[in-house]
């Protein structure tokens, strides 16, 4: 995205649909590297970004008029005891569209969202190695709640991942 484009431009969110697939499996191939994922995980994407969740479980963030980021969020956990726990299972920026308040705007509407669907609480994991989103979510209310040592192998590295939650 050039530079002129910015100021004009702003951050919308609104529930995914069919036809940002191709859109959002762009970013999926392209936001993620080893300190925030996993680089085996490219190897299994196929030709469709909805084979692991459908439009539902989405949230899409636009800027301007281009689909610019995503966030996955699902019910924690599929039993009654658990009901009221949100998870973040995904969120991503397209590289060209970071540092403009997309994640932000994302993290937003998500408890926007959860707010609207009587959830206490929403939850997330995160590579320790990830600096830049902890401490974005660190800014938006989320705290450590556990660390896993040792968790991942990455690139001959061993990572922890944490366990990072926020009550709404």
């Amino acid at each position: 995205m050039s530079e002129d484009r910015r100021p004009a431009a702003q951050v919308t969110v609104r529930r995914a649909v069919e036809k940002d697939d191709a859109a959002l499996l762009a970013i999926e191939r392209s936001a993620w590297d080893a300190s925030s994922g996993f680089p085996s995980y490219q190897e299994t994407l196929g030709d469709t970004f909805f084979s692991r969740s459908g439009p539902e479980a989405h949230l899409v963030a636009e800027y301007g008029d281009a689909v610019v980021g995503y966030l996955r969020l699902q019910d924690k956990y599929q039993f009654p005891e658990g009901a009221g726990v949100l998870a973040i299972n995904g969120l991503a920026v397209a590289p060209d569209a970071r540092r403009l308040g997309v994640a932000a705007a994302l993290l937003d509407a998500a408890d926007a969202e959860g707010r609207l669907r009587g959830a206490r609480k929403i939850s997330l994991h995160v590579h320790s190695t990830n600096a830049a989103a902890r401490r974005l979510y660190e800014r938006h209310g989320y705290v450590v709640e556990g660390t896993h040592p040792d968790e991942f192998l990455i690139e001959g590295t061993y990572i922890a991942a944490l366990d990072m939650a926020k009550t709404l």
